[in-house]
């Protein structure tokens, strides 16, 4: 019998097949997604992701319900959160963290909304 993939391991095979991304263990524990030298977000297991986003984005998404306020910074916008409970959060979460690729990679602004 074959053990379905974790939601962790699920979206580490989709984000690290993004040309230039890499995936490695953070200096807090957490699982970095980077283009280059940037950070694209990263997970804490399996039920959380974390991201950063410029104001107009944060604003645009959180409005929208699509993040939260990141835990550490609930004053600022810019970190935010993501938690994965069903497959449709862990199905955005490759979508948030594919926003912040392609505002890395220089592919132009995808729609926040979308």
């Amino acid at each position: 019998m074959t053990q379905a993939p974790s939601v962790h391991d699920h979206i580490t095979a989709l984000v690290t097949a993004w040309p230039g991304v890499t995936a490695a263990t953070g200096s807090r524990g957490e699982w970095s997604f980077r283009f280059g030298k940037k950070e694209i977000g990263h997970l804490h297991g399996n039920t959380v992701a974390h991201f950063f986003f410029d104001e107009e984005t944060w604003l645009t998404l959180a409005a929208s319900g699509r993040i939260t306020s990141h835990p550490i910074f609930p004053e600022k916008v810019g970190p935010a959160e993501r938690r994965m409970r069903t497959d449709d959060d862990v199905a955005d979460v490759v979508a948030l963290l594919r926003l912040n690729y392609d505002r890395r990679a220089g592919l132009g602004d995808r729609d926040a909304a979308a």
